[in-house]
């Protein structure tokens, strides 16, 4: 799934600097088919070079038997790029099947249910070291303590929100007297969802990928084990600010004060004390600014939790970090467009009341 996410960033981050990229976002529903096609033909193509450095990578890798691969033929690299290139050309059509089709974001969804299928290894996993006496009891207790609070406060802070008061007039039409209304634009800690989580993952196998398409290069491979090793200080560093990057950039995507500005300009609405139009749109920019800045460091801290936890404890992936990350926001995400669809339908929410709301702060 990783070239299809690898091309869907290399289509935002162009969309900010290239014109053609930024008309085609702007014409719409048109514009959107088009860059879709744009970005499938990029992930077969990344899709392919990626396969060729596996290739490449397992026919000079060598076991105490003798190399992985006993006989490469002409054949090999060829018949492992297409494999490799139609499952991901499968797994892109699957999700985009599950968006249309079904509810939430099919490649998200894609991704949750890859880690929780890793669930019961990662339990079994621990009770064998409890059961063995490699660990113990007080640890474990510690571990699943841990695991639960770090559950509650990445619910806490994705759901969390600072509303911003709004206020409409009230206008007269005939004897009837319509507005006055205040209401609240509520805005999320954490917009981007789990999105920059799964963009930073995507980025960070890029220097695997390269060191596959070059396997004899031996500074490429010193680069790679000395300063971007997974669990080392570098690499921990950089995917903690590449978080922090896309928090910032994927919420200016999903998340535009210009156009919520104007919106609430036309409609009579403006926040008091502040000026409609473009002082509204900063005052809603400097909110946004402040509270996604706590909110990516946060998630950023719980990405880099299980690098510390495995050279300490030697705990299982699963058990913090990304993995819980992931499938909390995931969740959390699914639920809610389950319980608006419930809605919509005048049923009660499915959580019986509607409970899935955001917590003010």
């Amino acid at each position: 799934i990783m070239p299809y996410i690898s091309a869907s960033i290399m289509f935002q981050l162009l969309g900010a600097v290239v014109p053609f990229i930024q008309k085609l976002q702007k014409e719409g529903e048109e514009g959107r088919r088009k860059i879709t096609q744009y970005t499938r033909y990029l992930t077969v193509l990344i899709a392919a070079l990626q396969a060729f450095g596996t290739a490449q990578f397992l026919i000079s890798l060598e076991v105490p038997g003798g190399q992985i691969v006993h006989m490469p033929t002409a054949l090999f690299i060829p018949l492992t790029m297409l494999t490799f290139t139609c499952g991901t050309i499968f797994i892109m059509w699957l999700g985009e099947k599950i968006t249309e089709k079904g509810i939430g974001n099919g490649i998200s969804l894609i991704i949750f249910i890859g880690i929780v299928a890793r669930f019961p290894d990662a339990v079994i996993e621990e009770v064998q070291y409890l059961w063995f006496g490699t660990r113990s009891i007080i640890v474990e207790v510690f571990l699943v303590g841990m695991m639960i609070a770090v559950i509650a406060a990445v619910i806490l802070v994705t759901r969390g929100q600072r509303k911003v008061p709004v206020q409409y007039p009230k206008r007269v039409v005939g004897r009837k007297v319509y507005g006055g209304a205040t209401t609240h634009l509520p805005l999320s800690v954490n917009s981007a969802g789990v999105i920059p989580i799964i963009f930073a993952q995507s980025i960070m196998f890029l220097p695997a990928t390269v060191q596959q398409l070059f396997p004899n290069t031996e500074w490429v491979a010193n680069i790679v084990s000395n300063f971007l090793n997974p669990g080392g200080f570098v690499y921990s560093v950089v995917y903690a600010l590449i978080i922090v990057f896309f928090g910032y950039f994927y919420t200016a995507i999903v998340f535009n004060p210009i156009d919520i500005a104007d919106n609430m300009r036309k409609n009579g609405g403006f926040v008091p004390g502040i000026r409609p139009g473009k002082k509204t749109a900063e005052h809603i920019e400097r909110i946004l600014t402040r509270i996604t800045l706590p909110g990516a460091m946060f998630f950023a801290a719980i990405a880099v939790l299980p690098w510390v936890l495995m050279g300490q404890l030697n705990v299982n992936y699963f058990f913090g970090g990304t993995g819980l990350l992931i499938v909390v926001g995931v969740a959390l995400d699914t639920l809610q467009q389950i319980e608006s669809h419930l809605l919509m339908r005048h049923y009660d929410g499915f959580m019986k009341k509607g409970k899935i709301r955001g917590r003010s702060y």
